[in-house]
Protein backbone atom coordinates (compact mmCIF):
# COMPACT_ATOMS: atom_id res chain seq x y z
CA UNK A 1 0.00 0.00 0.00
CA UNK A 2 1.09 3.30 -0.59
CA UNK A 3 0.98 6.34 1.73
CA UNK A 4 -1.74 8.38 -0.34
CA UNK A 5 -1.63 12.11 -0.22
CA UNK A 6 -3.81 14.51 -0.03
CA UNK A 7 -4.88 15.10 -3.51
CA UNK A 8 -4.50 11.59 -4.32
CA UNK A 9 -7.65 10.61 -2.63
CA UNK A 10 -9.44 9.36 -5.91
CA UNK A 11 -6.57 6.79 -6.87
CA UNK A 12 -6.54 5.61 -3.02
CA UNK A 13 -10.05 4.87 -3.50
CA UNK A 14 -9.74 2.78 -6.81
CA UNK A 15 -6.65 0.92 -5.46
CA UNK A 16 -8.52 -0.12 -2.31
CA UNK A 17 -11.16 -1.59 -4.50
CA UNK A 18 -8.55 -3.30 -6.16
CA UNK A 19 -7.05 -5.05 -3.04
CA UNK A 20 -10.63 -5.56 -1.72
CA UNK A 21 -11.56 -7.48 -4.62
CA UNK A 22 -8.31 -9.30 -5.33
CA UNK A 23 -9.05 -10.45 -1.79
CA UNK A 24 -12.29 -11.41 -2.38
CA UNK A 25 -10.97 -13.91 -4.69
CA UNK A 26 -8.24 -15.33 -2.67
CA UNK A 27 -10.99 -16.06 -0.26
CA UNK A 28 -13.34 -17.54 -2.52
CA UNK A 29 -12.40 -18.94 -5.90
CA UNK A 30 -15.45 -19.26 -7.49
CA UNK A 31 -15.54 -15.48 -8.08
CA UNK A 32 -14.28 -14.75 -10.58
CA UNK A 33 -12.87 -10.55 -10.42
CA UNK A 34 -10.30 -10.47 -13.24
CA UNK A 35 -11.87 -8.55 -15.59
CA UNK A 36 -13.07 -5.61 -13.17
CA UNK A 37 -9.63 -5.46 -11.71
CA UNK A 38 -8.53 -5.13 -15.35
CA UNK A 39 -11.01 -2.12 -15.69
CA UNK A 40 -10.24 -0.26 -12.58
CA UNK A 41 -6.65 -0.81 -13.26
CA UNK A 42 -7.14 1.32 -16.15
CA UNK A 43 -9.09 3.74 -14.33
CA UNK A 44 -6.28 4.49 -11.57
CA UNK A 45 -4.01 4.73 -14.59
CA UNK A 46 -5.88 6.96 -16.03
CA UNK A 47 -6.67 8.84 -12.91
CA UNK A 48 -2.84 8.90 -12.13
CA UNK A 49 -2.24 10.71 -15.48
CA UNK A 50 -5.07 13.58 -15.12
CA UNK A 51 -3.72 14.22 -11.68
CA UNK A 52 0.34 14.41 -12.29
CA UNK A 53 -0.52 16.40 -15.59
CA UNK A 54 -1.19 19.17 -13.88
CA UNK A 55 0.05 19.05 -10.39
CA UNK A 56 0.80 23.09 -8.75
CA UNK A 57 3.49 23.88 -7.24
CA UNK A 58 2.06 22.97 -3.51
CA UNK A 59 1.17 19.63 -4.92
CA UNK A 60 4.51 19.17 -5.99
CA UNK A 61 5.52 20.27 -2.63
CA UNK A 62 4.42 17.64 -1.29
CA UNK A 63 5.13 14.78 -3.95
CA UNK A 64 9.16 16.02 -3.35
CA UNK A 65 8.37 15.12 0.90
CA UNK A 66 6.73 11.67 0.11
CA UNK A 67 7.63 9.37 3.02
CA UNK A 68 8.21 6.39 0.58
CA UNK A 69 10.49 9.08 -1.59
CA UNK A 70 13.35 6.89 -2.61
CA UNK A 71 16.18 8.64 -0.49
CA UNK A 72 20.41 8.78 -0.79
CA UNK A 73 20.50 5.62 0.92
CA UNK A 74 18.81 3.88 -1.91
CA UNK A 75 20.31 5.83 -4.92
CA UNK A 76 23.94 4.84 -2.74
CA UNK A 77 22.76 1.53 -3.10
CA UNK A 78 22.07 0.99 -6.58
CA UNK A 79 24.54 3.39 -8.39
CA UNK A 80 27.74 3.51 -6.53
CA UNK A 81 29.91 0.38 -6.23
CA UNK A 82 32.53 -0.26 -3.01
CA UNK A 83 31.02 2.73 -1.50
CA UNK A 84 33.09 3.25 1.73
CA UNK A 85 31.50 5.85 4.11
CA UNK A 86 33.79 8.39 5.53
CA UNK A 87 32.88 10.01 8.84
CA UNK A 88 33.17 12.84 10.83
CA UNK A 89 34.84 16.36 10.31
CA UNK A 90 37.68 15.74 12.42
CA UNK A 91 36.67 19.11 14.65
CA UNK A 92 34.13 18.23 16.43
CA UNK A 93 31.97 14.75 15.58
CA UNK A 94 29.88 12.81 13.35
CA UNK A 95 26.82 14.26 11.54
CA UNK A 96 24.84 11.23 9.90
CA UNK A 97 22.46 14.00 7.97
CA UNK A 98 25.22 14.27 5.46
CA UNK A 99 26.83 11.08 3.74
CA UNK A 100 30.29 11.18 2.07
CA UNK A 101 32.64 8.90 1.16
CA UNK A 102 34.23 7.17 -1.82
CA UNK A 103 33.21 4.86 -4.49
CA UNK A 104 33.19 3.69 -8.45
CA UNK A 105 30.60 5.13 -10.25
CA UNK A 106 29.92 2.45 -13.30
CA UNK A 107 33.61 2.24 -12.72
CA UNK A 108 35.21 5.38 -12.13
CA UNK A 109 36.22 6.24 -9.05
CA UNK A 110 34.40 9.03 -7.33
CA UNK A 111 33.73 11.11 -4.78
CA UNK A 112 29.59 11.14 -3.11
CA UNK A 113 28.27 13.65 -1.07
CA UNK A 114 24.27 13.89 0.00
CA UNK A 115 21.40 13.92 2.37
CA UNK A 116 19.84 11.65 4.03
CA UNK A 117 16.47 11.86 5.92
CA UNK A 118 15.75 8.32 7.05
CA UNK A 119 12.96 6.39 6.43
CA UNK A 120 11.29 5.43 9.95
CA UNK A 121 11.03 6.81 12.96
CA UNK A 122 14.46 5.50 13.91
CA UNK A 123 16.54 6.36 11.21
CA UNK A 124 14.49 9.95 10.86
CA UNK A 125 16.09 10.74 14.01
CA UNK A 126 19.74 9.38 13.82
CA UNK A 127 19.78 11.26 10.09
CA UNK A 128 17.73 14.49 12.10
CA UNK A 129 15.13 14.48 9.28
CA UNK A 130 18.29 15.52 6.95
CA UNK A 131 18.63 18.60 8.19
CA UNK A 132 22.57 18.69 8.55
CA UNK A 133 24.79 20.17 11.51
CA UNK A 134 27.93 22.52 10.68
CA UNK A 135 30.11 19.12 11.61
CA UNK A 136 28.28 17.88 8.64
CA UNK A 137 29.21 20.28 6.15
CA UNK A 138 32.68 20.59 7.82
CA UNK A 139 32.84 16.48 6.53
CA UNK A 140 31.68 17.62 3.03
CA UNK A 141 34.62 20.21 2.91
CA UNK A 142 36.96 17.72 4.43
CA UNK A 143 35.47 14.76 1.38
CA UNK A 144 35.71 17.66 -1.55
CA UNK A 145 39.36 18.81 -0.55
CA UNK A 146 40.48 15.12 -0.77
CA UNK A 147 38.31 14.65 -3.97
CA UNK A 148 40.00 17.55 -4.96
CA UNK A 149 43.82 16.57 -3.93
CA UNK A 150 43.39 13.25 -6.30
CA UNK A 151 41.57 14.34 -8.77
CA UNK A 152 38.26 12.13 -8.14
CA UNK A 153 34.72 13.72 -9.99
CA UNK A 154 31.99 14.93 -7.27
CA UNK A 155 28.65 13.96 -7.12
CA UNK A 156 26.11 15.55 -4.87
CA UNK A 157 23.03 14.23 -3.91
CA UNK A 158 20.65 16.67 -2.21
CA UNK A 159 17.58 16.39 0.07
CA UNK A 160 17.04 18.34 3.07
CA UNK A 161 14.77 20.90 4.20
CA UNK A 162 17.38 22.97 5.37
CA UNK A 163 20.17 23.28 7.81
CA UNK A 164 19.63 22.49 11.25
CA UNK A 165 18.75 25.61 13.40
CA UNK A 166 18.73 24.56 16.68
CA UNK A 167 20.84 26.99 19.25
CA UNK A 168 24.28 24.33 19.68
CA UNK A 169 24.53 24.27 15.68
CA UNK A 170 24.65 28.28 15.50
CA UNK A 171 26.85 28.03 18.63
CA UNK A 172 29.17 25.89 16.04
CA UNK A 173 29.36 28.52 13.45
CA UNK A 174 26.53 26.89 11.34
CA UNK A 175 26.51 30.22 8.12
CA UNK A 176 30.38 29.76 8.59
CA UNK A 177 30.36 25.70 7.41
CA UNK A 178 27.95 26.67 4.91
CA UNK A 179 29.45 29.03 3.79
CA UNK A 180 32.92 27.26 3.19
CA UNK A 181 31.48 24.26 1.98
CA UNK A 182 29.72 26.47 -0.59
CA UNK A 183 33.32 27.86 -1.16
CA UNK A 184 34.95 24.72 -1.73
CA UNK A 185 32.27 23.34 -4.02
CA UNK A 186 32.95 26.92 -5.94
CA UNK A 187 36.95 26.40 -5.98
CA UNK A 188 37.56 22.39 -6.83
CA UNK A 189 39.07 21.72 -9.79
CA UNK A 190 36.98 17.93 -10.47
CA UNK A 191 33.54 17.80 -12.27
CA UNK A 192 31.14 18.39 -9.76
CA UNK A 193 27.78 17.09 -10.76
CA UNK A 194 24.47 17.53 -8.10
CA UNK A 195 21.30 16.17 -8.40
CA UNK A 196 18.38 17.76 -6.12
CA UNK A 197 16.34 14.30 -5.79
CA UNK A 198 13.84 15.60 -3.26
CA UNK A 199 13.90 19.08 -1.25
CA UNK A 200 16.73 21.35 -2.34
CA UNK A 201 16.16 24.07 1.15
CA UNK A 202 18.39 27.03 1.36
CA UNK A 203 22.03 27.08 2.08
CA UNK A 204 21.62 23.90 3.25
CA UNK A 205 20.96 22.51 -0.12
CA UNK A 206 23.56 25.14 -2.20
CA UNK A 207 26.17 23.96 0.76
CA UNK A 208 26.66 20.71 -1.62
CA UNK A 209 24.92 22.00 -4.67
CA UNK A 210 27.28 24.29 -6.28
CA UNK A 211 28.09 22.14 -9.35
CA UNK A 212 29.48 22.36 -12.84
CA UNK A 213 26.03 20.56 -13.74
CA UNK A 214 22.70 20.86 -11.48
CA UNK A 215 19.63 18.79 -12.25
CA UNK A 216 16.30 18.38 -10.83
CA UNK A 217 13.74 15.41 -10.55
CA UNK A 218 10.70 16.62 -12.14
CA UNK A 219 8.60 16.53 -8.98
CA UNK A 220 11.42 17.94 -6.75
CA UNK A 221 11.89 21.39 -5.55
CA UNK A 222 14.48 23.60 -4.86
CA UNK A 223 14.06 27.28 -2.76
CA UNK A 224 15.55 29.98 -0.49
CA UNK A 225 13.55 29.33 2.15
CA UNK A 226 10.12 26.32 2.70
CA UNK A 227 6.85 27.59 1.49
CA UNK A 228 5.92 27.30 5.23
CA UNK A 229 8.76 29.62 6.08
CA UNK A 230 7.97 32.37 3.35
CA UNK A 231 4.35 32.26 4.74
CA UNK A 232 5.26 32.47 7.99
CA UNK A 233 7.55 35.50 7.02
CA UNK A 234 5.86 37.20 4.18
CA UNK A 235 2.33 37.15 6.16
CA UNK A 236 2.78 35.74 9.49
CA UNK A 237 0.66 32.62 8.45
CA UNK A 238 1.95 29.50 7.59
CA UNK A 239 -1.30 27.91 6.34
CA UNK A 240 -0.86 30.21 3.35
CA UNK A 241 2.17 27.83 2.44
CA UNK A 242 0.30 26.77 -0.90
CA UNK A 243 0.07 30.61 -1.86
CA UNK A 244 3.87 31.08 -0.92
CA UNK A 245 5.20 27.78 -3.22
CA UNK A 246 3.03 29.22 -6.22
CA UNK A 247 4.93 32.51 -5.71
CA UNK A 248 8.03 31.23 -4.84
CA UNK A 249 9.09 29.49 -8.11
CA UNK A 250 10.13 26.26 -7.04
CA UNK A 251 9.51 23.42 -9.15
CA UNK A 252 11.80 22.32 -11.77
CA UNK A 253 10.17 23.74 -14.46
CA UNK A 254 10.29 27.33 -12.75
CA UNK A 255 14.14 26.76 -12.23
CA UNK A 256 14.98 25.71 -15.34
CA UNK A 257 13.13 28.68 -17.63
CA UNK A 258 15.54 30.84 -14.99
CA UNK A 259 18.48 29.25 -15.80
CA UNK A 260 19.38 27.77 -12.19
CA UNK A 261 19.59 24.23 -13.31
CA UNK A 262 21.06 22.66 -16.10
CA UNK A 263 17.94 19.52 -17.02
CA UNK A 264 15.01 17.90 -15.43
CA UNK A 265 15.00 14.18 -14.91
CA UNK A 266 11.75 12.38 -15.61
CA UNK A 267 10.15 10.63 -12.87
CA UNK A 268 7.90 7.34 -13.51
CA UNK A 269 3.98 8.09 -13.44
CA UNK A 270 2.79 9.05 -9.98
CA UNK A 271 6.16 10.32 -8.51
CA UNK A 272 9.90 8.68 -7.96
CA UNK A 273 7.77 6.33 -5.04
CA UNK A 274 5.92 4.60 -7.13
CA UNK A 275 8.84 2.76 -9.21
CA UNK A 276 12.48 4.28 -7.22
CA UNK A 277 14.92 1.49 -9.95
CA UNK A 278 13.65 3.74 -12.83
CA UNK A 279 13.91 7.12 -11.17
CA UNK A 280 17.39 5.44 -9.95
CA UNK A 281 18.79 4.47 -13.04
CA UNK A 282 17.36 7.67 -15.06
CA UNK A 283 19.68 9.58 -12.91
CA UNK A 284 22.52 7.49 -13.25
CA UNK A 285 22.40 7.93 -16.63
CA UNK A 286 22.05 11.93 -16.77
CA UNK A 287 25.15 11.80 -13.87
CA UNK A 288 27.19 9.48 -16.32
CA UNK A 289 26.25 12.06 -19.45
CA UNK A 290 27.35 14.89 -17.18
CA UNK A 291 30.69 13.30 -16.10
CA UNK A 292 31.29 12.10 -19.99
CA UNK A 293 31.02 15.69 -20.97
CA UNK A 294 33.53 17.29 -18.67
CA UNK A 295 36.32 14.83 -18.99
CA UNK A 296 38.32 16.67 -21.62
CA UNK A 297 38.18 19.63 -19.43
CA UNK A 298 41.15 21.27 -17.60
CA UNK A 299 40.86 21.75 -13.80
CA UNK A 300 41.04 25.72 -14.49
CA UNK A 301 38.27 25.37 -17.01
CA UNK A 302 35.79 23.67 -14.56
CA UNK A 303 36.49 25.79 -12.08
CA UNK A 304 36.19 28.71 -13.84
CA UNK A 305 33.00 27.25 -16.01
CA UNK A 306 31.22 26.46 -12.28
CA UNK A 307 31.70 30.12 -11.19
CA UNK A 308 30.63 31.66 -14.13
CA UNK A 309 27.53 29.29 -13.84
CA UNK A 310 26.50 31.10 -10.72
CA UNK A 311 27.39 34.41 -11.58
CA UNK A 312 25.29 34.43 -14.91
CA UNK A 313 22.19 33.32 -12.49
CA UNK A 314 19.37 36.66 -13.37
CA UNK A 315 21.49 38.60 -15.14
CA UNK A 316 19.26 37.28 -18.29
CA UNK A 317 16.10 37.73 -16.91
Amino acid sequence: MHNYLDFEKPISDLEGKIIELKKLATEDESIDTTDEIGRLEVRVREAIVEIYSKLNPWQKTQVARHPQRPHFVDYAKTLFQEFTPLAGDRKFSEDAAIQAGLARFRGQPVAVVGQEKGNDTKTRLKHNFGSPRPEGYRKAIRILEMADRFGLPVISLVDTAGAYPGVGAEERGQAEAIARSTEMCLGIKVPLVSVVIGEGGSGGAIAIATGNKVYMLEHSIYSVISPEGAASILWRDSTRAREAATNMKITAEDLKSLGVIDGIISEPLGGAHRDPDSVIAATGDVIANALGEMASRSGEQLRNERRQKFLNIGRNL
